[in-house]
């Protein structure tokens, strides 16, 4: 993998192209490229020895045109400011393409939870939830997980709000556990919507996915769920991997088999008697669809000349650099970009924020019905673009979509002061 890139010039760069195909105000796309404001802030907690240890913590707002910041939290040793800030920008464009009214937010602590207690981590939760008060609510910015986060910390978070503010305001935050507020459906709404992009895909492609090969870098939440639920379309998932390597398996694998070995040894190696390989090994195979989800720019333009994959379908943020997405496009390779493929977490947590708002709560059958509206929706109005525009891929033609979107609802509201 790269991890060369700066995430947030890749962010630029995407924005840039897609102005090529819009009649926006310099001024108005210098600020469609920039976050509004970033918080930077060092967290000092207790350790369980009773020392004390200052960690680094971010929390980037970059677009509230069309409502409330919306994006999740992750705890990584590689957060940075410049990464929340193009995570928090692909936020802001993902709400838009699916016409979620949301913008954009994301933060982060950079940290390696496995180096802390269950009880270190939530005097971390907590203290940070301190620093995030003032700019989180129910109307002003929604945070939510994302990579090393989940449930429980969610909840950590909901609790340290409600108690500072001596409240009750479960839509503060999203990906809660259900009885603490949460959705149902929720925990597999990233992984639905990467599978439901992907047979979109094949269909608009005049081809089948029943019998199509997968690969899948990243086997977290949104890997090994969209894995499961490809193999439930009658895909043959034959690769996988995550951070300590991968597996090849040519007659293909059980993907929840292979989730279950992990959530018992902590790796997806050693599963069966499949072959291992290396993670970029895995990138390259000779498969019908390849869903990058792990972290962003792991496939940069050196290496996107060796893919031989016929679609891809993006469950990470990012995960191709723009000089990947240039050697995609003139090797006629389609990419199902990650604003729109993996856009099932924040749809659901909306749909979560609705029901807090309401006090009224869905079954997971509506909950997955209005999930697959609003992607199989998203997709047609991604493929009017790409045609009406010509764009170069269906990145741009994203774009297009959801900039038109964030610029009529600033036309709409007006500058002011």
């Amino acid at each position: 993998m790269t991890g060369q890139a700066n995430p947030f010039e890749s962010l630029q760069e995407q924005v840039d192209d897609a102005a090529a195909f819009l009649d926006a105000p310099p001024g108005v796309l210098t600020r469609l490229k920039n976050p509004e404001r970033v918080l930077e802030t060092n967290l000092t907690f207790e350790l369980d020895d009773g020392s004390l240890e200052t960690v680094r913590a971010y929390r980037s707002q970059f677009n509230g045109d069309r409502g409330p910041y919306k994006g999740g939290i992750r705890y990584h040793p590689g957060v940075t400011r410049d990464e929340v800030k193009a995570l928090s920008g692909w936020m802001a464009y993902k709400c838009a393409v699916v016409d979620v009214p949301y913008g954009g937010g994301k933060g982060g602590i950079a940290i390696d939870p496995a180096d802390y207690s269950d009880s270190e981590l939530e005097r971390l939760t907590r203290a940070f939830a301190t620093e995030l008060r003032p700019l989180i609510g129910e109307d002003r910015d929604i945070p939510a997980p994302d990579v090393n986060t989940g449930q429980r910390e969610m909840n950590w978070i909901k609790d340290t709000y409600e108690t500072l503010e001596n409240t009750t305001a479960p839509g503060v935050i999203t990906g809660k556990a259900l009885d603490s507020g949460g959705s149902e459906g929720r925990v597999e709404a990233t992984g639905r919507s990467v599978a439901l992009a992907a047979r979109e895909a094949f269909d608009w492609l005049d081809r089948d996915v029943a019998g199509a090969t997968v690969a899948v870098q990243g086997y977290g939440n949104a890997g090994s769920i969209a894995a499961a639920l490809l193999d439930d379309l009658g895909a043959d998932v034959v690769a996988v991997s995550d951070s300590s390597g991968g597996l090849h398996a040519p007659d293909g694998f059980d993907p929840r088999a292979v989730k279950a070995h992990k959530a018992e040894t902590g790796s997806v190696n050693g599963y069966g008697d499949a072959e291992s390989i290396t993670n970029e090994e895995l990138l390259t195979l000779d498969v019908d669809l390849l869903v990058p989800a792990a972290l962003e720019n792991a496939i940069d333009g050196d290496l996107a000349a060796d893919v031989r994959a016929d679609l891809i379908v993006e469950a990470a943020n990012g995960p191709l650099t723009p000089d990947a997405d240039d050697v995609f496009a003139e090797k006629d390779v389609y990419v199902v970009p990650d604003i729109l493929a993996n856009a099932g977490g924040v749809t659901v947590s909306y749909f979560e924020w609705v029901q807090n708002r309401q006090r009224f709560y869905w079954t997971e059958e509506r909950v997955n019905e209005e999930l697959e509206r609003v992607i199989t929706e998203a997709f047609d109005r991604l493929v009017d673009s790409y045609q009406a525009n010509d764009a170069p891929n269906l990145r741009t033609a994203a774009y297009v979509v959801a900039i038109e979107r964030i610029v009529d609802a600033f036309d709409q509201a007006g500058n002011w002061p």
